[in-house]
């Protein structure tokens, strides 16, 4: 067959429907200081993974969080994963309990350099 000739026309295809997107879950009104975190999840730092993470700890709302100490709950959680977490969930759970105690928003990294030098091991 020469380059010129053409081929005969296929049978046209009709391309599946999309499938309908997911509804995007509310975006989530971070708490701007201990007073107005109604639930774990508007606390900064926090996200789905740490939030279940807490509920295997029994901690369900935030204001349990104000008696606890961050570095008793990675220990705790570590035991009953029976494995070790990232070093970042103890600065998570640290930002987590000093905001909840009154400290204002920071960054979960804000707290690594106190971790690596109060609990140097982890």
């Amino acid at each position: 067959m020469s380059s010129s000739a053409t081929l005969p026309h296929a049978a046209k295809t009709t391309k599946a429907p999309k499938a309908p997107k997911a509804p995007r879950p509310p975006k989530v009104v971070k708490a701007r200081d201990a007073s107005e975190c109604q639930a774990l999840i508007q606390l900064p730092n926090i996200g789905p993974a740490m939030v279940a993470d807490f509920a295997l700890l029994g901690i369900l709302a935030p204001a349990q969080l104000r008696e606890q100490d961050g570095f008793a709950l990675y220990q705790r959680l570590c035991r009953l994963t029976e494995q070790r977490h990232d070093p970042c969930v103890l600065d998570t759970f640290i930002a987590a309990v000093d905001f909840m105690q009154g400290a204002p928003a920071r960054p979960w990294w804000y707290y690594t350099p106190q971790r690596k030098i109060d609990h140097p091991d982890v």
